[in-house]
């Protein structure tokens, strides 16, 4: 695949669909190392209508979500062959642990996703990811996801 992924090519690894699709382009990739994707927030977003009104701030949650997404991204394209199996192989988040937020994200914001393997396999990754908005840390995480 040549980058950056886009929509067409980040709905062919993740089974996840608008509106919970909350990575947009995935700018950089080093299969088993490390991968780079970005999330442009809007305020179209649904979740703005009630967190909060009038003091629109996205969900911390649906950040580790995302950044979680992005690291599904690497986790799936660096076992071999994931892509090209007919049948179902699913991607799931099975834990996150020292979750820092450090800035709200706003709309017009755009945030910039930066995640490592600490541990990586062919089921199970362990990832580092940083949520970075204007070159400022928004949230940090280690995700653990596993390939069905």
């Amino acid at each position: 695949m040549e980058l950056p992924l886009l929509y067409k090519d980040i709905i062919r690894i993740l089974p996840h669909r608008p509106p919970f699709l909350l990575v947009d382009t995935i700018t950089e990739l080093e299969l088993g190392k490390r991968v780079v994707g970005i999330k442009n927030v809007t305020i179209n977003e649904s979740f703005f209508q009630g967190h909060f009104p009038g003091n629109p701030i996205m969900p911390g949650v649906l950040v580790v979500e995302a950044m979680a997404q992005t690291g599904g991204i690497l986790a799936r394209l660096s076992v071999p062959g994931v892509l090209e199996d007919k049948k179902e192989n699913a991607i799931y988040f099975a834990s996150i642990d020292k979750v820092k937020f450090r800035k709200p994200i706003l709309p017009g914001d755009q945030i910039i996703f930066e995640l490592t393997p600490i541990r990586k396999g062919n089921r199970v990754w362990k990832m580092k990811g940083k949520a970075t908005v204007n070159n400022i840390l928004a949230a940090e995480a280690e995700l653990v996801a596993v390939i069905n």
